[in-house]
């Protein structure tokens, strides 16, 4: 899942252009939202768009399941995961 997760941060530094951020500076049990990495509402359609485009998930914006695979790094990479196992 290591693979996954550096596919994610690179891609979220990608989407929304974080040219101050490696990788390496995002910890994969902190929160993407906030506190953490800060990202806002903005960046969270923006990560959607990428995973749709890059792994086919489409998710629902106002889900509570949506905001919680949104957690982190970790919950990202498990979303990932479950979608490839189904798919």
């Amino acid at each position: 899942m290591t693979n996954i997760k550096l596919e994610l941060k690179n891609m979220i530094i990608e989407a929304l252009e974080l040219e101050d951020i490696t990788a390496d500076d995002i910890i994969d049990s902190e929160p993407l939202f906030i506190d953490g990495l800060g990202l806002d509402s903005i960046d969270a359609l923006e990560i959607g768009l990428a995973l749709q485009k890059k792994y086919g998930i489409k998710l629902k914006a106002d889900s509570k399941e949506t905001h919680n695979h949104f957690a982190s790094i970790n919950a990202l990479a498990e979303l990932v995961e479950s979608y490839k196992e189904t798919h």
